[in-house]
């Protein structure tokens, strides 16, 4: 399994409605995380879960569901979170 299908699996856990994951790490080559094996993302998600919860409160939604994968296998995770009533979405 890769890794962005690892970070797919434990995200699902947030019941996401929308899940959008670019693997950005060609862009930092070199860079120490990156030389570490750490890899950059870029993930926008959309989850009735993140409903009035602040920015922090949701990015700590996350890097919980992402667990050790936020020690080993992500060097860095550009986010947005939002909830439906944020995004042309409706539930």
């Amino acid at each position: 399994m890769t890794k962005e299908e690892k970070i797919r699996q434990r995200l699902e856990s947030l019941e996401p409605i929308v899940t959008t994951l670019v693997d950005d790490s060609a862009r930092h080559a070199g860079h120490a995380g990156a030389r570490d094996g750490g890899s950059h993302f870029q993930l926008q998600i959309v989850s009735a879960q993140f409903s009035g919860k602040t920015t922090v409160a949701r990015h700590r939604m996350i890097y919980s569901a992402l667990g050790d994968m936020m020690k080993h296998d992500i060097h860095a995770l550009n986010i947005l979170a939002l909830a439906p009533d944020e995004t042309d979405l409706q539930t």
